[in-house]
């Protein structure tokens, strides 16, 4: 039997979602919590791999058990051994040709960057911050030089394992709220650090040290050494996955702070 789980977490207590052996990743500790219910050692196996300190509003993630549990034992009983941080929001059984990872068709991030002079103290570790003022037209501006069909080489850590730096960036949206910048990406897949480095260069645009039409020179001279370094880990979230419609699972959650 194939179960599939909706999750959030708070990255800056684990070293990303992937298993380390000193087992401080999200996944270390969910496997170690489905087991439990399971009754059997359990592999979990998620949409995407988030960074240290990078969070998710909603992630997916989905394992195969011979156990037989009622959906809320996949959801209750899962968060009683779940750490403070992580949470299971919903369980649903699924047929065995569904694959977190591989079925997912479009993936979506939120950056949420504090635009405020004075950095911050309640929200430490969960936003992001940029001490002068940006502007947030000529970010946009910036921004739809990146969407399209690309290689984002220019935008792609060095330790990236990707097969192809080719993506479909089909969403880069900046929102001011306030003090706060809402920075949004959907695209069918995402490079290692894609987004934080797409982050660095745009708020060099926002502050006024690049012009908006540099982003396309980056783009096009997929070297990652003349980009932006970067951005801080804090303020990402996997907001979004999509998966086709015969599936019928959720694609977002309706929970979190910044929505």
């Amino acid at each position: 039997m194939r179960i599939v789980l909706g999750l959030e977490y708070c990255g800056a207590g684990f070293c990303g979602w992937q298993s380390q052996p000193q087992g401080c990743g999200v996944q270390d500790a969910l496997e170690t919590a489905v087991s439990a219910i399971a009754g059997e050692k359990t592999g979990v196996t998620a949409a995407g791999r988030t960074d240290t300190g990078v969070h998710a509003a909603f992630q997916v993630a989905h394992f195969d058990s011979r156990a037989k549990r009622p959906l809320t034992a996949w959801v209750r009983g899962v968060n009683s051994h779940l750490p403070p941080g992580v949470a299971v929001l919903w369980a649903r059984e699924v047929d065995d040709d569904f694959h977190a990872r591989f079925a997912a068709m479009q993936r979506g991030y939120r950056y949420v960057l504090l635009n405020h002079p004075v950095r911050p103290g309640l929200n430490q570790g969960l936003i992001g911050w940029h001490h002068r003022p940006l502007d947030a037209d000529a970010m946009n501006r910036a921004a739809a030089h990146l969407i399209g069909t690309h290689d984002f080489s220019a935008f792609r850590a060095a330790e990236c394992q990707a097969k192809s730096p080719v993506k479909e960036l089909r969403r880069a949206h900046i929102e001011r709220r306030g003090d706060y910048l809402l920075c949004d990406f959907q695209a069918d897949g995402f490079l290692h650090h894609m987004v934080r480095n797409m982050m660095g260069c745009l708020v060099q645009v926002g502050a006024g040290a690049q012009p908006p039409a540099w982003l396309h020179e980056i783009l096009q001279g997929r070297d990652r050494t003349l980009a932006a370094p970067t951005f801080d880990a804090a303020g990402l979230y996997l907001t979004h996955i999509r998966y086709p419609a015969h599936f019928a699972l959720p694609e977002s959650s309706e929970r979190w702070l910044f929505a």
